[in-house]
C-alpha cells in the first residue's frame, strides 16, 4: 500500500501499535513506561489507537486497573468507546498482547515511525511551497528546517527563532522575600512553592496559617504591614465545616480570603484546571491585588488531559504557573502529598512526576513523630536563598470556633521555635527499628540526667552522653522524647538543656 508516495511499512506499523496497546491493557505500569517513550497519542497512526492509548494513560495515572473491562467502562463513561473502535476492536487489540518486556521495544518502533511520518509531512509541505513561484527558495528551506526540527521534537513551539540578549543589558535585582525568618529568606515573592507531607501532618494547616498572615499583613517580609487578598482553591476540604472555621481560628481577615472556582455553565462551577484557567487566574490576581494563591492539593488542579507521572506533561501546567507567579509577584502555594515510598528526602517523596519538586522555588516538608507527637517542618529546597535553614517545630492546637449552629472544634497551626530534628530524621526513625531503640535508651538517660541537674550546659550534656555511649546526633533526636529543650542560659552566654517549659516558645518562627 502506498501513502503520500511512500510504502505504508515505511511510515507505520499497525501490528506494533496493537502490540503496544495490548501490553498496556495488561499492565498499568507498562502504560506509563510507554508514555515516557512516545511523544504523545499522535504517535499512533490510527485514530482508534490514539483514543485507546489516551484512555489507558488516564487510567494508569489515576492508579486504576487498565484491564479490558476497566478500559471499556472508562471509554464508555467518557463517550469515546465508538472512537476507539467499539468493544469488538478492544477485544481484538487485547489479543495482540506481546510479552510485557517487549512492549518498550515495540513502542520505540511506533515512535520512530511517527517521527518519519512527521518528516514526510514536512517534505510534502516543502514541495508545495517550492511549486509556488512567488515563494523564495531560501525562506522555504528555512521553514523546512524548522519543520524537520519539530518532526524530531513535536513539543517544540512554532517559530524556530532564538533571540540573544547580552547579560550586560539585563538589570541585576536582589531577591525580594515574602517571608523572612530570623533574618533569612524562606519564601521568595512571585514564586511557586510547595508544602508536602503525609496525611495529617499539618501541611494544609500551614496553608491556612500563611493565608492568615498575608491577610493581616503580619508576615515578616516585603508584605509586612500591607494586608493582601488570598485566593484559595480547596478540593478536598469543606469550606463551611473546615476551611472557614480554621481561618477564623487562625485570625484571618475573612473579607480578604476568596474561594476560587471555575464557572463552566450558568450557575455551575468546577475546580480550576491548569493550564486551561491560568489566564483567568492571572486576571483575578492582578485585579484584586492578590498576594497568595493556595492550591490544595496542587495535583487536583492539573488538567485531566495531563499525565501527572510525565515530567514533560506536568511542566505544561507548572512552568506557566511559575511564570504567572513571577509576573504578578504573588506567592503560589501548592499542597502536595507524599507517595508510599520509604525514603527520607521530602522532595523526592512528592507524589507524581519530578516536575512537582523541580519547578517550585521552595519546598517545605512536614512530618510527625508517631511516638512522641513531635511535628517538624524542614525547608528541603530554597533555590534563591540559604539551603540549610534550621527546621522549625510546630503544633496543631485545638481551637473552638463559635458558629450560629454551635461550636466547631478545629486545629490551629502554631510554630514552636527551631528544632534540632529534621523531617528526614523523623522519616528515617520510622523505618529503622534499631535507631528507634537507641533513641529510646538515650531519652531515658537524658531524662534522668537533666532531672538530676535541673539544667546543664549543652557541651556538658554532650560530653556526659558521649561517655555513656550515645552519639551527639542520637542525643539531639532524643531531646523531644525526653521532654528536654535547648535555650539561652539565664546568666552568662551559651546554651543550656533543660526540661521543656509548658507554655512553649515561638522564637525562630516570626509571624507565627
Amino acid at each position: 500500500m502506498v501513502v503520500n508516495g511512500l510504502d505504508r511499512p515505511l511510515i507505520a506499523d499497525v501490528d506494533a501499535e496493537r502490540a503496544v496497546l495490548g501490553a498496556c491493557i495488561a499492565s498499568p505500569k507498562v502504560a506509563l513506561e510507554v508514555a515516557e517513550i512516545l511523544a504523545g497519542p499522535d504517535d499512533f497512526l490510527r485514530e482508534q489507537h490514539r483514543t485507546m492509548f489516551w484512555a489507558l494513560v488516564e487510567l494508569a495515572t489515576m492508579e486504576k486497573p487498565t484491564d479490558l473491562i476497566s478500559l471499556r467502562d472508562h471509554l464508555q463513561a467518557s463517550g469515546r468507546l465508538g472512537d476507539a473502535g467499539g468493544i469488538r476492536y478492544l477485544v481484538e487489540v487485547n489479543e495482540s498482547l506481546v510479552a510485557v518486556g517487549q512492549a518498550t521495544h515495540h513502542a520505540g518502533i511506533v515512535a520512530k515511525l511517527a517521527e518519519r511520518r512527521r518528516a514526510v509531512q514536512a517534505a510534502m509541505r516543502l514541495l508545495q511551497k517550492l511549486e509556488n513561484p512567488e515563494r523564495e527558495t531560501g525562506d522555504a528551506l528555512e521553514e523546512f528546517a524548522a519543520d524537520v526540527s519539530r518532526a524530531r521534537h513535536p513539543d517544540a513551539r512554532p517559530g524556530g527563532r532564538i533571540r540573544l540578549t547580552p547579560a550586560s543589558q539585563i538589570q541585576p535585582r536582589p531577591v525580594v522575600w515574602a517571608w523572612e525568618d530570623d533574618g533569612h529568606g524562606r519564601i521568595p515573592a512571585g514564586s511557586l512553592i510547595s508544602a508536602a507531607g503525609r496525611e495529617g501532618t499539618g501541611k494544609s494547616s500551614f496553608g491556612i496559617w500563611l493565608a492568615s498572615e498575608i491577610t493581616r499583613g503580619t508576615l515578616p517580609g516585603t508584605l509586612y504591614g500591607q494586608p493582601r487578598q488570598v485566593v484559595y482553591v480547596a478540593v478536598e476540604d469543606s469550606w463551611s465545616h473546615t476551611l472557614v472555621p480554621r481561618l477564623i481560628a487562625a485570625g484571618a481577615d475573612l473579607d480578604r480570603v476568596y474561594r476560587a472556582e471555575a464557572v463552566v455553565d450558568e450557575g455551575e462551577t468546577t475546580t480550576l484546571s491548569l493550564p486551561h484557567d491560568l489566564a483567568e487566574l492571572e486576571s483575578v490576581i492582578t485585579k484584586h491585588g492578590v498576594g497568595l494563591v493556595v492550591l490544595d492539593p496542587l495535583m487536583s488542579t492539573i488538567g485531566g488531559t495531563i499525565d501527572t507521572h510525565r515530567e514533560r506533561d506536568v511542566r505544561k501546567a507548572l512552568d506557566p504557573l511559575a511564570r504567572l507567579a513571577d509576573r504578578t509577584s504573588a506567592v503560589v502555594l501548592g499542597i502536595a502529598h507524599f507517595n508510599k515510598g520509604t525514603g527520607t528526602d521530602a522532595s523526592s517523596l512528592i507524589t507524581g512526576s519530578g516536575a512537582f519538586k523541580n519547578v517550585p522555588r521552595a519546598i517545605f516538608g512536614f512530618a510527625c513523630d508517631p511516638d512522641d507527637g513531635t511535628r517538624v517542618m524542614t525547608q528541603t529546597k530554597n533555590s534563591l536563598g540559604i539551603g540549610d535553614l534550621p527546621s522549625l517545630a510546630y503544633r496543631i492546637v485545638s481551637a473552638k470556633v463559635e458558629t450560629t449552629e454551635g461550636t466547631a472544634e478545629v486545629g490551629r497551626f502554631v510554630f514552636d521555635g527551631q528544632s534540632d530534628r529534621s523531617v528526614a530524621q523523623i522519616l528515617g526513625d520510622r523505618t529503622d527499628p534499631d535507631e528507634r531503640s537507641e533513641r529510646d535508651e538515650a531519652a531515658a538517660w537524658l531524662d534522668e540526667y537533666i532531672t538530676a541537674q535541673g539544667e546543664a550546659p549543652a557541651n556538658d550534656v554532650m560530653k556526659a552522653g558521649t561517655a555513656a555511649g550515645f552519639s551527639k546526633d542520637t542525643l539531639k533526636r532524643a531531646k523531644n522524647r525526653a521532654g528536654v529543650e535547648s535555650r539561652k542560659a539565664a546568666f552568662g552566654s551559651g546554651w543550656v538543656w533543660a526540661k521543656v517549659h509548658t507554655e512553649g516558645s515561638t522564637k525562630g518562627a516570626k509571624g507565627a
